[in-house]
């Protein structure tokens, strides 16, 4: 990539970051993030209708299709912001959605905001595979409680069909971080087909999920740790600011290591995959950087709640969100164990 290339490409990341500012207030203001949970549907309708404005949603989707066209590199990078300020509009389930109606009527929508269409893909937990059994009760669907219709991937023959479901009848179930997840079983004489086979595009758009939601949760984790070292350089004990301790010190900056190898993991694979890697190369690119990002945010988060003392354990204090929106989105689009195992079955790098 040629040195004009590569500062065309920064400079495009960085406009994504700065857009985000639409919606992650960059001072770290959470008072929206906690009016909407434990609420329905979650988040804010009108927001969500903001991101698509901004072209966010489509942010994938080719330009021909109507979408922005843009690379993982940025794709990540606006996840980031948003896991930085929690943001709880479903934009990365509606990217994976918009990546599977390509052709169909009701992208249009979609890309548009007007529309909130989930993809009812997952039939257990911890899995990235999608048996499409026409009768199996769907589960895990984030937001739901917000959804418009749902999109409903059917095996018929060697095929993946795509159909719109309504979305009576989920079954809501509250989350950890204020959330919430849907489960229903489908019935497809109330349903209509949209598209014969969208068996390639939903298995390369979860891949790109579970990227984008280690790029979320990174940004969560850094926020949480810019938090702590605030904290540490504020705090008063026995006569001394806490920062100045030892102890405090190691173990700051153990999370600070655990956040470069993370950013490190999460950067490389977009690069790979906008690069044009495919098959196991891409896979394991994927699935070295969810497993890491998933395994880090547990731990930093919630040693960042351990190094602010009492304070950190109060719902009132911020820094407890970050964990809780951590162990969500841990195991959403494959748990670190599913990836470590995925990523030793398909890595070169690994021998026999």
């Amino acid at each position: 990539m040629s040195a004009a290339v590569q500062d065309d490409r920064a400079e495009s990341i960085r406009m994504i970051r700065d857009s985000a500012a639409a919606v992650a207030p960059p001072g770290g203001d959470l008072k929206r993030v906690r009016e909407l949970r434990f609420q329905d549907p979650g988040f804010d309708p009108a927001v969500f209708r903001e991101m698509g404005e901004m072209g966010w949603i489509g942010l994938r989707v080719p330009e021909a299709a109507g979408g922005a066209g843009l690379g993982l590199g940025e794709a990540c990078a606006l996840a980031e912001e948003l896991g930085a300020a929690l943001v709880p509009e479903p934009l990365i389930p509606a990217m994976l959605s918009a990546a599977i109606l390509a052709g169909t009527p009701r992208l249009a929508k979609l890309l548009a905001g007007e529309a909130v269409l989930l993809t009812a893909w997952q039939e257990r937990a911890d899995t990235l595979e999608v048996p499409g059994n026409a009768d199996a009760s769907r589960r895990f669907i984030p937001m739901a409680a917000g959804a418009t219709a749902l999109l409903l991937p059917v095996r018929e023959g060697r095929k993946l069909a795509l159909y719109e479901h309504p979305a009576a009848g989920l079954t809501i179930e509250r989350t950890q971080d204020g959330g919430n997840v849907g489960s229903f079983t489908p019935d497809l004489a109330g349903a209509t087909k949209l598209a014969e086979d969208v068996g390639p595009a939903l298995e390369a758009a979860l891949e790109e999920a579970a990227l984008l939601t280690g790029a979320y949760l990174l940004g969560g984790m850094e926020r949480a740790f810019a938090m702590t070292v605030d904290y540490l350089k504020t705090r008063s004990q026995f006569g001394r600011i806490i920062g100045t301790f030892q102890a405090l010190q190691h173990r700051a900056a153990d999370l600070k290591m655990q956040l470069a190898l993370t950013r490190a993991s999460i950067e490389s694979a977009a690069a790979a995959l906008d690069e044009g890697a495919t098959g196991d190369a891409r896979r394991a690119a994927v699935s070295r950087a969810k497993a890491r990002a998933a395994e880090a945010s547990l731990r930093v988060t919630r040693e960042c709640i351990q190094l602010h003392g009492g304070i950190g354990y109060t719902d009132q204090y911020d820094v407890g969100l970050y964990l809780r929106k951590a162990m969500v989105l841990a195991n959403q689009y494959g748990s670190a164990s599913l990836h470590r195992k995925r990523f030793m079955a398909v890595s070169p790098e690994v021998e026999e």
